[in-house]
């Protein structure tokens, strides 16, 4: 049977989104357990570091390809090829992509492997006059860096799905990352002289699998890639054209925490560590939530702009930021109010601290301040890309990376000095610069009239406020009832934490409900508040 080439409606977003989420949950909830397992095993330490950093850039470069630029310039034009042509035709974009794309990451990990002490100065500098810790990095990159082939050709296959209605697939594959990576927590690195190698044998092995897994779908709906080397090729050509500022535009927030990495290389050992923990508890609502929204509103995004339908096209963008405000705003809040007990919860086990997770709690409450600023970037430059423009958000791009780097010499660098908590520094300059770039992305859409706001606009905020409010004095107040988070036993804490956060549930639910906000308004692309 031929794939079928019918888009969902646009009353299945909310549906779709819901897919994406629940199997992103599930997997943002593994990838605590992995953390969990890592923050007992290496800690804070300077083992710790070089493993966070040989990860960080094969993760970093998965954002961009699985998440971020070459979706963002695929599936435009993809959607086009399968309004214009036929299955055979959108079978010869595939190969040919499929074929480009996999032969320049190939070359790019080669150079990469062989190069490794070059890549470990590139992205920690600082480490370099620690000859141990920078030796070890080195190593733990030449295993890492072929993730990234792997898990770029896992984005492809996960495009393609998500074009063809198909969420559930490419929202699952990231659990495999984290089972291959507890379990080589546990099997793999006891049997290591350092336990940090076997945890980078574990991303490797993770690659394999998340691109194995998708290859029987891509199947099912008749598009398994035949690679091809075509680089001339007009649908190429197009990906590549919109790809390359893609790269910079889309995934600036990306780019400023792997610049934190390399600033925070310099300050103390566990600076990397604390950044990590940290940004792992930020990555939770924003992969639940906003990517998943993101991902099922692009090719959406994509059919409105080829079929001129502007008033759709600007009702699914209203559609998709209040939804990600009703869900960003509180999860923000909360996990400023509760920095400390989660990490405790979640973290403070055997090589992990006191100190660590106070350090880590600094630097998480900044990231929070720029929570819902990440939030907004994932569904205002779909609103660009869908209409294949990859000038404007490079633009904006560049100013947010500007203002960054600015921010980092002004906060991060001064309080290293002072109260030593450059790490604090640098999240604060993160969440600063995610903040201007979701507020030019915004002011943009407005200018150029793509998006027109619905009515309510007011009466939302109100009541998004005033049940933001009343889960967070609910938060408050419980928290109080525990003085001491790190006396605690294991099961003592998890209870703790699961009431503070089933009790602020509840009064944020209530409080919307007795406001007048039902379920119903958030079905189909409009809300109807």
């Amino acid at each position: 049977m031929m794939a079928e080439n019918k888009p969902p409606k646009a009353s299945g977003l909310l549906r779709s989104s819901a897919v994406v989420a629940v199997m992103t949950l599930l997997s943002r909830v593994l990838g605590l357990a992995r953390d969990i397992v890592i923050a007992a095993m290496v800690g804070a330490t300077a083992n710790a570091d070089a493993f966070f950093v040989a990860f960080k850039i094969p993760n970093f470069l998965r954002r961009l390809f699985a998440e971020g630029a070459f979706s963002q310039a695929f599936v435009p034009v993809l959607a086009e090829y399968r309004e214009k042509g036929s299955l055979a035709t959108v079978q010869h974009l595939v190969d040919r992509v499929a074929g480009v794309l996999g032969g320049v990451l190939l070359l790019v990990t080669t150079l990469a492997v062989i190069g490794a002490p070059v890549v470990a100065t590139i992205f920690a500098p600082g480490f370099y006059n620690d000859a141990a810790k920078f030796a070890l990095t080195a190593d733990m990159i030449r295993i890492t860096f072929p993730y990234l082939f792997l898990i770029s050709m896992t984005g492809f296959a996960g495009a393609i799905l998500n074009s063809y209605g198909r969420f559930a697939i490419p929202a699952f594959t990231p659990v495999l990352l984290n089972v291959c990576l507890i379990g080589a927590a546990l099997w793999i690195s006891p049997l290591m002289t350092e336990p940090a190698v076997g945890l980078a044998w574990g991303v490797l092995l993770a690659g394999f699998c998340q691109l194995v897994f998708q290859l029987p779908f891509l199947k099912r709906i008749h598009l398994l890639p035949r690679p091809r080397w075509h680089w001339r090729d007009e649908g190429v050509q197009k990906i590549i054209g919109l790809m390359i500022p893609a790269l910079f535009g889309v995934s600036v927030s990306q780019i400023n925490l792997l610049l934190d990495t390399v600033i925070a290389s310099f300050l103390p050992t566990g600076s990397v560590s604390w950044l990590y923990y940290s940004d792992r508890l930020v990555e939770l609502p924003l992969g639940v939530f906003a990517i998943a929204i993101g991902t099922v509103i692009l090719p959406s995004l994509s059919r409105h702009n080829i079929g001129s339908d502007e008033k759709s096209f600007s009702a699914t963008l209203d559609w998709a930021m209040r939804a990600v405000l009703i869900l960003g705003v509180p999860a923000a809040v909360a996990l400023f109010i509760l920095a400390e007990p989660v990490l405790i919860t979640l973290f403070q086990y055997g090589e992990l601290s006191m100190r660590d997770v106070a350090m880590a709690t600094f630097s998480l409450r900044a990231y929070t301040l720029g929570l819902l600023a990440f939030m907004l970037i994932k569904v205002l430059a779909p609103g660009y890309f869908a209409q294949q423009d990859t000038k404007t958000p490079v633009k904006i791009g560049v100013v947010a990376m500007a203002a960054n780097m600015v921010l980092n010499l002004l906060f991060a660098i001064p309080l290293h000095h002072y109260f030593q908590l450059g790490h604090v520094g640098l999240a604060l300059a993160t969440a600063g610069s995610a903040s201007l770039n979701a507020g030019l992305l915004f002011a943009g859409l407005r200018r150029s009239g793509t998006y027109q706001p619905r009515p309510g606009w007011l009466a939302y905020s109100l009541r998004l406020g005033c049940a933001t409010a009343a889960m967070a004095a609910v938060l408050v107040l419980l928290l109080a009832r525990v003085p001491a988070w790190d006396a605690l036993t294991a099961l003592a804490r998890a209870y703790e934490m699961a009431l503070l956060c089933f009790a602020g549930l509840l009064a944020y639910i209530v409080t919307l409900g007795a406001l007048g906000v039902r379920l119903r308004h958030f079905r189909g692309q409009t809300t109807k508040l």
